[in-house]
């Protein structure tokens, strides 16, 4: 008798095959055999009408702090995550020297808008190095699967202190210091190193992240460690700027160590056709036999604005200086207030600091601004804008997201989908999409609390690229699947899931395809102290099984908890006599 067999579901491998009518059955923590009538299971799940298939693995998160307080992960656990990756963009909780927390902290709460208040209540720092940190996170019991990766800012203000964290160059010695560090997290059980090279990544007090501007040698001497140890991703958060010379010194590491190179592919809103170029480098990258890797999004990095969010049309305004910091249910019943909404539409926004210019085009840029709705549009056409809805009822932009941003009790939603939508469509994205070097990445799960809610886009692989896209062709469940499994998973060398056949890790999904559904986001305070995070609630979740048990059903935790730290690379085991 098997311990759990799935039966008469639509099984969906994760290898791209079409999907065929089977049943599954479980062993412990490992699928033992598939196909027709099996034998019966101590614990059997009737998937009649409903799809069966692997575990989604997410390789873009910002756990590293919430990983040490909830056990589930969520909303990631709430969308079928069983494995999910962070330490991603340089930025993470280890190494750290006692007593100089704080500054990781503030570099977190910057760059991934975490709030500082929750991190420092809820990590209880159990570490220094960053084997020590694996080892705390080994201790806690979780329903989902965890891997990390050793962050650049924290290894390099270990090392070099004050200097690493302003910036200055590097010496021999500090690179030295920091590829030993990088290589005994490797040895530890890491999956990659990740940096970042982008402005938009700052600390609290507006200082970018350090090694945005690590030189070759830096670059270079860290990079090498992975090709010694054998294994792990090379992850980069870059504007690529120049972009020549970035590509450049990514394409040497790759082709040097034969590690892959990871970066952010994304549309840029000032350089539109820049992912071509990019795509058309990993080409010529490949053909060299380099590891040049695109990670592409799934749908725009939208922020959401509201009254209760991290940013809106209104922040910048000094008439709103008062109501910043207010109690949310104080602060509505102030903005229902004809006289107050008279005197912040007349207060104009005050630009200051490095990040005016982008600060300006966000509050107006009402064009680019839509009503989110219930169930969310993340694709909505021009007609759909706030500049057009308020052009149609004749009144002003502002005073639209006003009222939009009252709706809902005060927690109306505003879609501003920043990176990744300058053609007002999907098409873009779907050329990313369909490169096959491409990996499904940048869902920033943990992260952009108050501004950015995109863990659902596992879940939005399905309802939207699959089932529901109206202004633009569609994907193969099949194909969605697979790079959302497979090449995620194997991407970085986790061989031993992301498929459906017997020998492998028993991670499932077993779905309601029609039932699917993804809410609106909506603001709670469940963080430590309080803290403020976006969630969107996610329907059709029939069961979510980790490692051959139980941990989802119909969205609530079971209470099991098989969850564990992922060493190093996985590979394919063999199935038991």
């Amino acid at each position: 008798m098997h311990d759990l067999v799935i039966r008469g579901g639509k099984v969906i491998d994760g290898t791209g095959a079409p999907a065929r009518e089977l049943d599954v059955a479980v062993d412990g923590d490992q699928i033992v055999a598939m196909g027709e009538g099996l034998g019966p299971g101590r614990r059997e799940i009737d998937a009649q009408g409903l799809l069966v298939l692997p575990g989604w693995v997410d390789v873009h998160t910002h756990y590293d702090g919430q990983v040490t307080w909830d056990p589930h992960l969520t909303p990631s656990g709430w969308n079928g995550v069983t494995t999910l990756v962070m330490g991603n963009c340089g930025v993470g909780f280890a190494p750290v020297k006692p007593g100089e927390e704080d500054f990781l902290v503030r570099l977190m709460e910057g760059v991934e808008d975490i709030p500082g208040t929750a991190l420092h209540e809820g990590i209880d720092w159990q570490w220094e190095s960053f084997p020590e940190y694996l080892n705390a996170l080994e201790k806690m019991p979780r329903s989902v699967d965890v891997a990390t990766q050793v962050p650049h800012g924290a290894v390099r203000t270990y090392v070099m202190g004050q200097r690493g964290a302003e910036n200055e160059k590097a010496t021999p010695e500090d690179i030295e210091q920091m590829a030993a560090i990088v290589k005994e997290g490797l040895e530890a059980g890491a999956l990659g190193f990740s940096t970042s090279r982008t402005m938009l990544h700052r600390a609290k007090d507006g200082d970018v992240v350090p090694g945005t501007y690590a030189d070759d040698p830096e670059l270079m001497g860290i990079g090498r460690v992975l090709g010694e140890v054998g294994h792990g991703v090379f992850e980069v958060a870059s504007d690529l700027a120049p972009e020549g010379d970035e590509l450049s010194w990514m394409r040497r590491l790759g082709q040097e160590t034969g590690r892959p190179v990871s970066f952010a592919c994304l549309q840029s809103p000032v350089d539109p056709l820049q992912y071509k170029r990019l795509l058309a480098a990993v080409d010529e990258d490949h053909a060299e036999g380099g590891c040049l890797t695109p990670q592409v999004a799934q749908r725009p990095a939208g922020l959401l604005l509201g009254w209760e969010s991290s940013f809106h049309p209104f922040m910048l305004s000094p008439a709103f200086e008062p109501y910043a910091e207010m109690d949310p249910q104080k602060r509505l019943e102030r903005l229902r207030d004809p006289a107050v909404k008279a005197e912040l539409l007349a207060s104009q926004p005050v630009f200051e600091g490095d990040l005016a210019g982008p600060a300006m085009m966000i509050v107006g840029a009402f064009s680019m601004m839509y009503p989110l709705g219930d169930p969310p549009d993340y694709e909505p056409g021009p007609e759909k804008s706030l500049a057009a809805i308020a052009q149609k009822q004749g009144v002003e932009p502002r005073e639209l997201a006003y009222d939009l941003m009252l709706e809902r009790e005060g927690k109306g939603l505003i879609y501003l989908p920043l990176i990744g939508y300058a053609g007002g469509s999907f098409e873009a994205l779907k050329e990313m999409m369909e490169h096959p070097s491409a990996i499904f990445s940048l869902s920033d799960g943990g992260a952009h609390c108050g501004l950015i809610c995109d863990a659902s886009v596992p879940t939005f692989l399905l309802t939207h690229w699959v089932r529901d896209r109206e202004r633009g062709e569609r994907f193969p469940i099949e194909q969605i699947v697979e790079h959302q499994t497979r090449r995620t998973a194997h991407f970085y060398g986790l061989e031993d899931r992301g498929v459906l056949a017997p020998g492998m890790k028993a991670d499932v999904n077993v779905v309601d395809f029609e039932a699917l559904k993804i809410h609106s986001p909506e603001m709670v305070y469940d963080l430590p102290a309080g803290g403020k995070r976006l969630i969107q609630q996610i329907d059709g979740y029939r069961y979510t099984i980790q490692s051959g048990q139980v941990t989802f059903q119909d969205g609530k935790e079971t209470g099991a908890l098989p969850g564990k730290l992922i060493r190093g690379p996985q590979s394919a085991r063999a199935l038991a006599e």
